[in-house]
């Protein structure tokens, strides 16, 4: 059911016309301006009867207009900024008045006589009976509507509830949902940075390989360096592997949370709705959306171990005519533990690491 919104309320309009009815205050009588409105020559403004009576109390030798005899003039300090006001002969019937202030106030006058809320507060008109409010919801359609709707409408033999009972049960529906999703989003950004850490330790341990084979070999002759890169690239395809694997997991997981931030975004959006009837219009769809979305299952993270490439390690303990054969030792963690302590002391001090290699105790 469509429902013909007739206004647009303006937030913020009470704040707006308090800021502007301060402006408008005399500083003198701490009321609003009362016309006529006098402007001082340091463009301050005041009621011309506050004006005088600030004249009057700092002339009091000066006569009125209505007197038989009248000064020459006379001066006053301006109440805001201490500005000498000096006056002519006509004191201050001689100050130039303000019709902009005064036209500003007759406008203001005019607005604030209006309810302030009487735009907020509208409400969404049934659109088969134009003059009934929207106040109730049907349960059974799932849909807000009017009383006459429920009483000779299409709503007659339905179920009906108090359009701020459900507005408040589906608001309250919403923000859990949004809860949960928004913790499962914190859950799948924890399995993300876990997974480039992953993809990060890979990259590390593989660069660590490639120099540990770099130094066997380089210990060699000639005939280990064909060898050497035929095992190079199996190291490099087992590395590509495992990081299209898990870097095609981190895309899924970051559609996943890009989708999902979306829909909290718009889910945050539409609680901040103030109409009730235009809220449950589409609390709904978004209720649905959100439970959906947070039983969304992901793909498995990589299992435990699988950045490790320990599976690389080479033994050279072998003759020449043995090179040819040379391939990955699986299971060789202990032996590849002392070729890392080896390469950090290779890195520190290579005259000891050189001669060791040198030697036949070297090639492991």
């Amino acid at each position: 059911m469509n429902f013909p919104v007739g206004f647009k309320p303006l937030l913020g309009d009470a704040h707006s016309m308090d800021n502007l009815e301060k402006q408008l205050i005399c500083p003198i009588c701490l009321e609003m301006f009362s016309k006529p409105v006098v402007i001082l020559p340091c463009q301050h403004n005041l009621c011309r009867k506050c004006a005088n009576d600030v004249f009057q109390a700092s002339n009091p030798l000066w006569q009125s207009r209505g007197s038989t005899t009248v000064s020459s003039g006379g001066r006053f300090r301006c109440p805001s900024c201490r500005h000498e006001v000096v006056l002519d002969r006509h004191g201050v019937y001689g100050l130039q008045r303000n019709l902009l202030v005064e036209n500003i106030i007759d406008i203001y006058k005019q607005e604030s006589s209006r309810p302030l809320h009487s735009k907020a507060e509208q409400h969404l008109m049934c659109e088969e009976h134009e003059d009934e409010k929207i106040n109730i919801y049907c349960l059974s359609c799932e849909v807000p509507t009017c009383s006459l709707c429920k009483v000779f409408g299409a709503h007659k033999d339905c179920e009906v509830a108090p359009l701020p009972t459900i507005y408040k049960r589906q608001k309250s529906e919403l923000s859990d949902g949004i809860a949960m999703l928004v913790a499962g989003n914190d859950r799948v950004q924890a399995v993300i940075t876990q997974m480039e850490e992953v993809c990060q330790t890979i990259e590390d341990n593989s660069r660590r390989q490639k120099q540990l084979l770099n130094q066997r070999f380089e210990t060699l002759c000639a005939v280990l360096e064909e060898r050497k890169g035929e095992l190079l690239q199996a190291l490099a395809r087992e590395q590509e592997e495992k990081l299209q694997r898990v870097r095609g997991l981190i895309r899924q997981y970051g559609d996943h949370l890009e989708v999902s931030s979306k829909l909290v975004e718009s889910a945050i959006q539409s609680m901040e709705e103030p109409q009730m009837a235009l809220y449950l219009q589409q609390a709904k769809e978004l209720i649905n959306k959100v439970g959906a979305m947070s039983k969304v299952e992901l793909a498995g993270r990589p299992e435990p171990g699988y950045e490790s490439m320990e599976q690389f390690s080479v033994n050279v303990e072998h003759v020449a005519e043995m090179l040819r054969t040379i391939d990955f030792q699986p299971g060789a963690a202990g032996d590849e533990e002392d070729d890392e302590v080896a390469l950090e002391g290779d890195e520190s001090n290579a005259g000891p690491e050189e001669e060791r290699l040198d030697g036949p105790e070297g090639l492991h």
